[in-house]
């Protein structure tokens, strides 16, 4: 069986991320397993900042490679030690870079983005 590891990414509000968790806890507490992973941003604005062309690149390496430490990653890429970290930090909050002591995962295949056309 071939499985992508995928994290959703999603746009919505406060109660759709609710109603995302009310699932998942209903769906452990009837014993069953859990298999997804969601990142939801407020808006669409800040999901696009975060996910910037140079956060991809480096999550792409970082998932590809993995990373010693941040300023291992940043040789590597060619770029600055501390625009590199504030992007390192802003992914790690965001949940979608983690960190083990000084060691950088990116733990997802694939990255799927879902923005709500209904208002909340």
């Amino acid at each position: 069986m071939n499985t992508t590891n995928k994290v959703q990414v999603n746009v919505g509000s406060l109660a759709d991320m609710g109603k995302r968790f009310a699932s998942a806890w209903n769906q452990a507490t009837a014993g069953e397993q859990i298999q997804e992973t969601h990142v939801t941003f407020l808006n669409v604005q800040t999901m696009l900042d975060t996910l910037s062309p140079r956060r991809l690149e480096l999550l792409r390496y970082v998932r590809q490679h993995g990373a010693g430490n941040v300023r291992e990653l940043a040789i590597t890429l060619g770029r600055d030690y501390k625009n590199v970290h504030h992007d390192v930090s802003v992914l790690e909050s965001a949940g979608l870079l983690v960190r083990d002591g000084r060691k950088l995962a990116a733990p997802w295949d694939e990255l799927q983005a879902s923005v709500s056309l209904v208002a909340a």
